[in-house]
């Protein structure tokens, strides 16, 4: 300890350790642009309990429907965590552990100086990310991993709502 330091003054500066949650995500879409869905499970290691939400929209892509569901995941927990991400989509996985950093160096810009696809959602995530400690793990889609095919399943059913709400508004001929 340094001179004049109190043991409390080391203590608070040792962070808790974080909760550990897992997030398992999914999208879905109808056409590509079409309507879409999106759905997370959240479930807290420690307790076993868990959170599921979902939504859609009218015109969407699945990457948006995909990286959707991180965010509505990021954003329900209430405090920083240590997260284990699922995801079946690799556009999502590599964005955030491989890509996410090289976009923002060359001011959200890919690597054949193109714009980054999605970069409104890109940056929400890249502000949500902070604070949690991410671990990244990749799904292989319908393939029976009980997780994912819930979140699918929710995917699709929101992703079903939003295309039935987008027909019944739609002015159509009389």
């Amino acid at each position: 300890m340094l001179p004049g330091a109190r043991k409390s003054d080391y203590t608070r500066r040792v962070p808790a350790a974080l909760p550990h949650v897992e997030l398992f995500t999914d999208g879905a879409c109808s056409g590509n642009p079409g309507p879409g869905g999106w759905a997370f499970l959240l479930r807290h290691a420690a307790s076993g309990r868990t959170r599921e939400d979902s939504g859609g929209e009218a015109n969407t892509t699945n990457n948006r429907m995909e990286l959707t569901a991180v965010i509505q995941g990021l954003e329900a927990l209430t405090r920083a965590s240590r997260v284990d991400l699922h995801s079946d989509s690799q556009y999502v996985l590599k964005g955030l552990s491989e890509w996410m950093e090289g976009w923002k160096a060359r001011g959200w810009r890919t690597a054949d100086k193109k714009p980054v696809k999605n970069q409104d959602l890109w940056e929400v995530l890249d502000g949500l990310r902070e604070g949690h400690e991410i671990r990244f793990h990749w799904v292989e889609g319908h393939a029976g991993h009980p997780e994912n095919e819930r979140v699918d399943a929710l995917a699709v059913a929101a992703r079903d709502v939003a295309a039935a709400a987008a027909k019944a508004n739609s002015v159509g001929p009389t």
